[in-house]
């Protein structure tokens, strides 16, 4: 439990940079993280209590300057607010968090390593972040993994965890890779599925689905009044 004098010594979040200003490797380090966040946001609409990070800084205080930061991909917590005081974040320090740390982190491993397999795994351990999601579909072989793994945060040390989709139990969903057709164009994404392992659907399936579902309503008043029937006069029962 944090002192109240270490706490009160912690600066503000309104104080800290907001990232470390590196740049992305490529452009799916921003987008399939964001991608996965507008998912939530369709998944999770009804409820309140989480917050999903793309790119920004999360301090802590398991390091050795609680002023340095970590920066995920991605990362989720719950039990926090999903606008912390009814505005947005621009970073996430944990002692303004009621002490929540994330529970799950998400690195896309970059064309320059940037210790995702090392350093920043030694980090989210300390942090004790209970899922760690790993996408390498590009170098994994150059860094001797698999494309996409998930480790598990058990008797303090990750352990590399089997299955995909993973089934995360402690947030309600799992995770994995899907083959999309995203923007016109046809791509391996990363994806949320359910407790039966189908994938949730994302902006451009609801997109089409609600096409579809506009164009077949269009039909049914078109045969409506080709009946005589008036769509916009139905009786009521």
């Amino acid at each position: 439990m944090m002192s109240p004098e270490l706490r009160a010594s912690l600066p503000s979040t309104e104080e800290l940079p907001c990232s470390d200003d590196t740049p992305v490797d490529n452009e799916d380090q921003n987008f399939l993280p964001n991608l996965l966040l507008f998912m939530l946001t369709s998944i999770w609409a009804d409820r309140m209590d989480w917050f999903f990070a793309v790119d920004m800084a999360l301090y802590h205080t398991t390091g050795t300057n609680p002023r340095i930061p970590v920066v995920p991909d991605a990362f989720l917590s719950l039990g926090v607010e999903r606008k912390k005081g009814g505005k947005s974040r621009r970073s996430y320090a944990t002692w303004e968090e009621n002490d929540t740390v994330p529970i799950m982190a998400l690195e896309m491993v970059s064309h320059k390593p940037g210790g995702e397999y090392t350093d920043k795994m030694a980090i989210y351990t300390n942090l004790g972040i209970l899922y760690y999601v790993l996408y390498n579909p590009e170098f994994y072989r150059r860094d001797r993994h698999e494309p996409f793994e998930v480790y598990k945060l058990v008797n303090g040390s990750y352990q590399l965890q089997n299955g995909e989709p993973f089934w995360m139990s402690e947030i309600g969903l799992g995770i994995g890779r899907s083959q999309q057709v995203i923007g016109g164009i046809d791509q391996e994404i990363l994806c949320w599925y359910n407790a039966q392992g189908s994938a949730y659907p994302t902006p451009d399936e609801i997109q089409t689905q609600l096409e579809s579902e506009r164009q077949r309503l269009e039909q049914l008043e078109q045969y409506l009044r080709s009946l005589g029937i008036d769509p916009d006069n139905l009786p009521h029962t």
